[in-house]
Formats: C-alpha cells, structure tokens, sequence
C-alpha cells in the first residue's frame, strides 16, 4: 500500500471522567504506590457492593480483605481502629457513610486524632484520613444531608478539603493520603456524576491552596464543592449583566487560601462568599471576619454571606430545594452589593 493509500486518523477525544470514577481511581493509585494505605468503612468490601454508592468498588478484590475492611456499624470503631492502625505505621483511609454520622465518633476525631501530635509533643502523626459525603438534593433528610465543616475546622489539628472538580477530588485524595495528620475529605452526593477532563496519574493538588476558576474585576465569589460550581454558574448570568465576577474555588476549607482571596478582594473590592451549610457560625463568617479586617477602609461594600437556611435540611422535596444557595440566588446577593 502507497502512502497516498494511507488513511491517518485523528487521536480519539479522552472519554471524560467523574468525581465518582476520580476518587475510586486515586484510592486504588494510592493502594497500589503504598502498601501500608489500607480503606475500612461500614460495607466497603466487595461482596457489599463497595460502599453505599460504590466509590470503593472493585478495590477488595484488587488488594484483598486485609487492606480493604468492611466493618460493623460503628462509627466510633472505625475512627478508633484508623488511629491506632496510623499510629503504628499504616495510612488508613475510614469512610464514614454520611456526614451526620461523623458526630458519633466526635470524640474519637476531635479528642484523640486532632490533638494526639499537640500532646506528644510532635511525636506521634496520626495520617488518617476521614472520607465523608452529605448534601442536599436527594431527600435523605435532616439526620442525612449536613455539611458540618465549620465543627471540624475549628478543631486544631484537622484539615477539612471539599473538592468540586475530578481532577480536585484525584489530587486532594493523593495529597491527602500523603499528609502526616489527619484530614477531613467531604465529598458531595449530588457532585458524584459531575465530569471533567482526565488528568495525569499521580497528580497531587495541595492541601490549602485555592483555585481561581473564573476571573473578573468586579466582585469576588468565594465558595468550595457544590457551591464552587453554583457560583461558576452566577458568575456567567452576571456576565450577561455586565458584572464581571472572580469565583475562586477554595478546595481547601481548612487551612484556607487567605492569600488568594486578599490579593482578589484587593482587586475588586467587593466578596461574596458561598456555601451550602447554613448561613449562622459558618466557615463564610470566618473568611468575611478575617478579610473585613484585613481590607478595611479598601471595600466597595458590605461583604455578603450565602448559605442555606437556618434549618435541618427538609426531606420535603420542594422545601429541600428552597434550603440551599443556587447560582440565582448567589446572583441576587452579588447584585445588592450594586445598587
């Protein structure tokens, strides 16, 4: 055959990846690079479909049921086992089903995986890392649907991320199961099915460093994990209203990127920050505390809160969809800050 025969094909687009497949794929990464990453949660394993929405699926069959736990239902075992099991050169991955169900094992997280580096003295690292999904959306209720971030980042000693992206939550997972103290990962249910390009095996995305995700001149929308991407959504309905709109992704609730938020406020002279948790004593107030202070006297305006009402979270579909913040919404709150 000549070479004018030939028929050269264009390379195939990438199939693009989910959250879901992203965070299966950086556990079984992780696995593989680090014999000593072991997962363990309440139905995980395999012949338990791996987990309540399968995000560990396939793993206790790649790496067997030494590595891979499925556990009583016991919130505060599960924490108790993952600390002792770090404290003696394991890096235990413990899935708590749902968010709510991480004030069972309060004590074990805030008393004993916090504070045990502080009271040895920088001896003892507990590398432990607490995976944990909630949200509203899907009418599980009250008891089922918290985002209690706030709790855990005012804990000394915890570091809470909350990706929004793929490629977040794959790089965030690998940084976290990497880091020598524990870490809080909140990933959110409605998100699981969000997609995005695929990214470079290995990736690794810092813990406590921000993303800006649409920049703007404007105002500055702050926000992390769903709510990341309602404010991405605001900052395109503004732009049709001549509102230019920064939207930085935080990743990283605690430590927070206070340096990238600055140097954008400095800039546009004007915040709004986003979350899905309610409004009162959130993680907003703190960020709006700090930035206040820091820029005072260099605002254009107040700075404006978002967040979800001050109630449990409604298992009645139409009031669950009055609970949280939305990109209409977060548009509302930009607008005032105009007028």
């Amino acid at each position: 055959m000549s070479a004018s025969d030939a028929t050269i094909e264009a390379p195939a687009a990438e199939k693009p990846i989910t959250i879901f497949e992203a965070l299966n794929t950086a556990l079984a990464d992780a696995m593989a690079d680090d014999d000593r990453v072991l997962v363990l949660g309440e139905d995980i394993a395999d012949p338990e479909e791996g987990g309540v929405v399968g995000i560990t699926r396939g793993l206790s069959t790649r790496f067997g049921d030494d590595r891979v736990r499925s556990t009583p239902i016991s919130e505060q075992a599960i924490i108790g086992a993952a600390i002792g099991a770090s404290i003696i050169g394991w890096k235990p991955v413990a899935e708590i089903m749902l968010m709510n169900f991480t004030t069972v094992a309060m004590d074990m997280i805030v008393n004993h995986a916090a504070k045990l580096r502080f009271m040895s003295g920088g001896q003892t690292h507990v590398p432990i890392v607490i995976r944990t999904m909630t949200g509203s959306g899907i009418s599980a209720g009250g008891q089922h649907s918290d985002y209690l971030e706030a709790w855990f980042a005012h804990t000394a000693g915890l570091q809470v991320v909350a990706p929004s992206t793929p490629e977040d939550a794959y790089g965030l997972m690998r940084s976290a199961i990497d880091s020598p103290d524990p870490v809080i990962f909140i990933e959110n249910i409605v998100s699981y099915a969000v997609q995005g390009p695929r990214y470079k095996s290995g990736l690794r995305v810092p813990i406590g460093k921000a993303k800006i995700i649409r920049e703007g001149s404007d105002i500055t929308i702050v926000s992390y994990s769903r709510m990341a991407i309602e404010s991405l959504a605001a900052g395109e309905i503004l732009a049709s209203e001549n509102i230019s709109a920064e939207v930085i992704d935080l990743r990283t609730v605690a430590p927070w990127d206070r340096e990238t938020v600055l140097v954008s406020v400095r800039k546009t002279g004007r915040m709004v920050v986003v979350h899905e948790a309610v409004k009162p004593f959130g993680v907003g107030a703190e960020i709006a505390a700090d930035v206040g202070r820091e820029l005072f006297g260099s605002l254009r305006a107040p700075i404006e809160r978002v967040g979800g009402m001050f109630t449990p979270v409604p298992f009645s579909h139409p009031l669950e969809s009055a609970f949280p913040p939305n990109r209409n919404k977060i548009a509302d709150a930009v607008r005032s800050l105009f007028k």
